[in-house]
């Protein structure tokens, strides 16, 4: 593409948060083990406080506790990830007095405590990921306010607007994914501990005091439901979660990648790098392998995210097919490198605002206007305006004839015609002069003349970026807000068991 194309995508306003990523990167340190240390961590403090378990022996199982998780910690260090493979190390360090801290407890409760533990980790980093793609979209937007382009609808060209509208349209829907995240996170960030298998136990066990030392928001409410059917509902709702991002992260690669099937196309990716790579056969050809990749990984995380709705089919309460942790963490990862890829996609993209306006201007993307003003400006009904606009379309095409070049002498002699049909009662004169006409079909009027709230108008369009800026910076206040919780929670309680270290 020629020097004058214009780049739709500027740097990034911030830097990729390190901590967006750390839940997914960090998996095999806040894995099953790592929930386990911290469930029995915060069952010792608990229960010795609370007079359930003595105080000297608290101070052995506590000390045992600690080896267990320092050799787990080296490495090729053993990190058990089930209730009954953990216990035996700490039974081999304490001997069985390390039982006493399992009163009140099952593998049901801590097992259930932990996918739940381990999914919030991943839903914020997949939250703390999306916020990057909506700046970078956001930033895209600023960048083409006055970027004039065709949209197309049924894959056809439909009518011109401001690119910068465009991608408001798309961070929309990444905004409601956003959301989808957060009120998600809400029902998971709740503890299943206490309720051991699905009715709770006779040991008067804190409830709420485990929940905090633990980062969640409360217990869950129900007992049967803490281990048998919320730990199944996760994965589905995480799933359909992902699934919407992977359809909208789709949706704007294929409406890009139509533009390659083009002779002239006016948004492409920028070559070189890995962004294109040449046909092994085809020298003209420039293929956009970055695209794909992104289009590939899409795909990936559709499959993958329908997984735990075939794995919690048609099976009992309880079972464990659609809690595992390795597959529901697996489709954040997934996500995580999809959304990686896609942002490097929208920085790559560079688009042509004369080839643009060019296409706007060789076919027929305004000629709703024409309609619209022979009914606002001279009251003619819209159907009958839209019948004149029709036949003018079709005579050009017939004739191969460009908007611009379109006669004035045709709309009158059309615009008679369908006035003598379809409404006789009006005059067969065209009221709509040749300059009304000539600016009807100008696309930049077209776009800058919108009237209703949300249009790609610059008083409107200013608000949608305004309102793009605050829900970016919400979304990362939150998912950060968020994390902080869980690691000051967790740092609480690491500071009070070191106490029964001494």
């Amino acid at each position: 593409m020629k020097p004058s194309l214009k780049l739709i995508v500027i740097a990034s306003a911030c830097a990729f948060l390190a901590q967006s990523a750390q839940a997914i990167d960090n998996s095999t340190k806040r894995d099953e083990f790592f929930w386990l240390g911290e469930i029995n961590k915060a069952s010792l403090v608990i229960n010795t406080e609370e007079g359930l378990l003595p105080k000297q022996t608290a101070g052995k199982i506590a000390a045992g506790l600690q080896t267990v998780l320092d050799n787990g910690n080296k490495e090729n260090g053993a990190r058990p990830n089930r209730v009954i493979a953990f216990e035996p190390y700490l039974i081999k360090e304490v001997g069985m007095d390390a039982t006493m801290l399992h009163v009140g407890r099952s593998s049901q409760d801590m097992h259930a405590t932990y996918y739940s533990a381990i999914m919030r980790d991943n839903v914020l980093a997949v939250s703390l990921k999306l916020a990057d793609i909506m700046e970078t979209l956001n930033e895209m937007a600023k960048a083409n306010t006055k970027t004039i382009v065709p949209n197309y609808t049924n894959g056809v060209a439909a009518q011109p607007n401001s690119y910068a509208h465009y991608l408001q349209g798309f961070l929309a829907s990444f905004k409601r994914d956003a959301q989808r995240l957060e009120e998600f996170y809400a029902r998971l960030n709740l503890c299943a501990m206490g309720t051991t298998v699905l009715n709770g136990t006779g040991w008067p066990l804190n409830r709420d005091r485990m929940a905090q030392y633990l980062g969640f928001d409360g217990p869950v409410p129900d007992a049967y439901d803490a281990a048998q059917m919320k730990p199944v509902d996760e994965p589905v709702e995480f799933g359909a979660i992902l699934t919407s991002i992977a359809l909208h992260v789709g949706s704007f690669i294929e409406d890009v990648s139509v533009q390659y099937a083009q002779p002239r196309p006016w948004i492409l990716l920028q070559e070189g790098g890995d962004n294109t790579y040449v046909s092994s056969a085809m020298p003209q050809k420039r293929n956009p392998g970055l695209m794909i990749n992104v289009r590939i990984a899409a795909s990936n995380v559709i499959g993958q995210a329908q997984t735990p709705i075939y794995r919690a089919h048609n099976v009992v309460p309880g079972m464990v097919d659609a809690k595992r942790v390795g597959p529901n963490t697996q489709m954040a990862s997934e996500t995580i490198k999809m959304l990686d890829t896609f942002q490097r996609v929208l920085k790559a993209l560079r688009i042509n605002p004369e080839r643009a306006m060019e296409e706007l201007n060789n076919d027929w993307t305004a000629s709703q206007e024409i309609a619209d003003v022979l009914m606002r400006e001279h009251k003619l009904p819209f159907r009958v305006g839209h019948h004149v606009a029709s036949q003018m379309v079709s005579y050009a095409k017939a004739n191969n004839i460009k908007p611009t070049d379109f006669p004035y002498d045709q709309v009158k002699r059309i615009y008679a015609e369908v006035i003598k049909k379809e409404y006789p009662q009006a005059s067969t004169e065209c009221p709509m002069s040749e300059q009304e006409f000539r600016k009807a079909l100008d696309p930049v009027s077209i776009v800058n003349n919108r009237r209703t709230a949300g249009g790609p108008q610059v008083k409107e369009l200013q608000k949608a970026l305004d309102r793009t800026d605050k829900a970016i910076a919400d979304n990362r206040q939150w998912a950060l807000g968020e994390q902080k919780q869980i690691n000051d929670s967790l740092a609480k309680l690491d500071k009070d068991f070191k106490k029964f270290l001494k």
